[in-house]
C-alpha cells in the first residue's frame, strides 16, 4: 500500500490518509448504528465545559460530526487535487465541503426525527375521553373501581372514583378530571 503514496506530495498524501481513516471510522459508526449500539459509549472528554447545553440531538462538536467533516474534507482534497494549482484554494474548498457534510448530516437527521412518534402514556390526555367500567365504582368516592380506556391505540386499566351514585361494571363513563393519578368519572 505504501507504493501507492510514492511520488505524491505531502498535501496529497494527507488528503488520502484523512479520507481513508475517516471513511473507515464512518463505516464502523454506520455498522454500530444499524445494529443498534452507540459507537461513543464510554467515550467521555475529561475537561470542564458545558457542550451539552444544546437541548436535542444536535451537537455541533461531536465525534460523529468530526468524522463527517474529515470525510468530506479528505475526499474533496483527493478528488480535486489535480484540478487546482493553488493549494490554499484546495484546502479552503475541502474545508467548505467538510462543513457541508456536517450540514447535510443535520438536515438528514432532522428529517428522520420528523418520523418519530411519541407514544408515551400521559394520563392527562385522558380528560374528556370515554372509558368502560371494568370493576364497579362505589358511590361518592367511598371506594375505587377500575376502568378500561384506550389511548394512542393501547388499552389501559386504571383506578377510578365517582362523585355520584355507584356505577356498575360494563357501563360507559366520561373522565372529567384526574386527582393523584386516580380518574374522576361520571356516568354517561
Amino acid at each position: 500500500m505504501m507504493d501507492f503514496f510514492v511520488g505524491m506530495s505531502t498535501l496529497q498524501q494527507s488528503f488520502w490518509w484523512v479520507a481513508i481513516i475517516a471513511s473507515l471510522i464512518f463505516l464502523v459508526q454506520l455498522i454500530f448504528t444499524i445494529i443498534g449500539t452507540d459507537f461513543t459509549d464510554g467515550l467521555h472528554a475529561d475537561f470542564d465545559g458545558d457542550l451539552d447545553a444544546v437541548h436535542g440531538p444536535f451537537q455541533l462538536f461531536s465525534f460523529r460530526n468530526l468524522i463527517n467533516f474529515l470525510m468530506g474534507f479528505g475526499w474533496t482534497g483527493v478528488a480535486f487535487y489535480h484540478s487546482f494549482e493553488n493549494q490554499m484554494f484546495l484546502v479552503i474548498l475541502a474545508a467548505i465541503v467538510g462543513c457541508l457534510f456536517v450540514v447535510i448530516f443535520f438536515i438528514v437527521i432532522k428529517q428522520i426525527l420528523k418520523l418519530t412518534e411519541d407514544n408515551t402514556f400521559n394520563i392527562d390526555k385522558l380528560i374528556g375521553k370515554t372509558a368502560e367500567v371494568y370493576l364497579r365504582i362505589p358511590e361518592q368516592k367511598s371506594g375505587k373501581g377500575k376502568v378500561q380506556v384506550s389511548l394512542n391505540g393501547s388499552n389501559h386499566e386504571l383506578l377510578a372514583v365517582t362523585e355520584t351514585e355507584e356505577i356498575p361494571s360494563g357501563n360507559l363513563v366520561k373522565i372529567i378530571r384526574i386527582e393523584e393519578k386516580i380518574l374522576i368519572v361520571e356516568k354517561i
